[in-house]
């Protein structure tokens, strides 16, 4: 028997919608004066404008380098320093089971295609090696070792490679075990992975093909989904589905929970539909491209699937309009201050469809027993050059926790790697 999710992708490829993402000027001007929707999330109520409250905006950041000795700012009682550098687009790092720390460089527009390991020796906080692991991948992103072998999700479809006695170049055969649909809207590109903690299971986010599914929602299977698979890439099932762009994502230290980092749509105004990180449940729906936040439905899907409008489920945790959150990780280390322990840091890579930008931060989320406790707090700014005229030093991405307990901040845009770590 099919799950509830096989369900969903099944009507989604069965049932095309009208949408050609769409709505006349007479529309916008008339949602535009309708009232402020109050949600109540896991963290206080949340208002949402109407849609079209204010004209979609086309503001892309321009990258700036960093000034010579600069660094992004953390709060008081932290230290930010430069831990590695010389990329080309640092977008995500993984660190292994025996402490290496493997780092793709992989972009949007163009592609390095690599994945470089660093490995720290003597166990100080700082790598002594740097190699290149494997190169000539397409679009690398989500990486995990799992028993002995070491996988790779590129764009495309995710790779097995064996992988024993941790070799700093990865030179055996990969095999293709799962394929994945590629391209779409805005280089919804980024695969990424992680296993269950018994390592019985792998979870693949798969982003969507377009903004509210403009070219048909038969383009969108096995998209805007969580996959989860067995380690051999067989048994895939929906694990859960309507996630526009989940990215980042890892475990609930308290409750075994699935957490992930979600991208949300695009054209409905500044302050719509803000991103959110949210706790996955199997089978659930989170009203992609349908409706927003539960059943706030999307003026450009014109009344389709109300089906699927009615389950949506609201999204915990509301981050911010057109952040780009992309980066997630629970901070289970006890280096840091007892207030961030268990809870989550989100990397935030910036606007691009917003009149003023947004997000080109990190903030974190203070959880406490398990389930969110407050609003997000700025914990590493500074990104931003001018504001006013987009400029931007860089654009943070992954946020990893080290063993040491420093937490790891990818900046593709800057190329570099930042480590914060608490002063003693």
């Amino acid at each position: 028997m099919k799950n509830t999710a096989q369900l969903f992708s099944i009507s989604l490829l069965t049932i095309l919608t009208a949408c050609n993402g769409q709505v006349k000027k007479e529309e916008k001007d008339a949602l535009s004066k309708q009232p402020n929707t109050i949600v109540k999330t896991a963290v206080g109520d949340l208002t949402l404008p109407p849609p079209y409250a204010t004209e979609s905006k086309t503001n892309n950041s321009k990258v700036i380098d960093w000034p010579e000795g600069k660094t992004p700012t953390a709060p008081a009682g932290f230290t930010v320093t430069k831990f590695a550098n010389g990329f080309e687009n640092p977008r995500w790092t993984y660190i292994a089971p025996n402490n290496d720390i493997f780092v793709v460089e992989s972009g949007t527009r163009g592609s390095k295609n690599q994945i470089t390991v660093l490995r720290d020796k003597d166990k100080d906080g700082k790598f002594e090696t740097r190699e290149v692991f494997i190169k000539d991948l397409n679009k690398p992103f989500g990486m995990l070792v799992l028993k002995d072998f070491f996988y790779i999700a590129n764009t495309d479809g995710l790779y097995r490679y064996p992988y024993k006695n941790n070799p700093l170049k990865l030179e055996t055969q990969g095999t293709k075990i799962l394929e994945l649909p590629a391209g779409g809207y805005n280089n919804h590109w980024t695969r990424n992975i992680i296993a269950n903690p018994e390592g019985t299971k792998i979870y693949v986010s798969v982003g969507s093909g377009s903004n509210v599914g403009e070219n048909g929602m038969d383009k969108e299977v096995r998209r805007a989904d969580i996959l989860e698979i067995n380690p051999d890439g067989t048994g895939e099932k929906i694990y859960a589905a309507g996630l526009r762009n989940p990215v980042g994502m890892d475990w609930n230290p308290a409750n075994k929970e699935l957490w992930t980092a979600v991208n949300e749509r695009d054209e409905l105004g500044d302050d719509l539909v803000p991103d959110y990180v949210t706790s996955v449940k199997r089978d659930g729906f989170y009203g992609w491209p349908y409706s927003y936040y539960g059943n706030i439905p999307d003026p450009r899907m014109k009344g389709e699937r109300k089906d699927l409008v009615e389950k949506a489920i609201v999204p915990d945790v509301p981050v911010g309009a057109h952040t780009a959150s992309l980066g997630l990780t629970f901070y289970t280390k006890d280096a840091f201050p007892a207030k961030y322990k268990n809870g989550i840091f989100v990397g935030q890579h910036g606007s691009w469809n917003r009149a003023k930008i947004s997000g080109y931060k990190v903030v974190f989320v203070p959880f406490a027993n398990g389930k969110p406790s407050g609003k997000p707090e700025d914990f590493l700014t500074g990104f931003i050059s001018n504001a006013e005229k987009a400029e931007v030093f860089g654009r943070p991405v992954a946020v990893t926790v080290t063993p040491d307990g420093s937490l790891l901040v990818n900046d593709d845009s800057g190329n570099t790697i930042w480590k914060v770590t608490a002063k003693k």
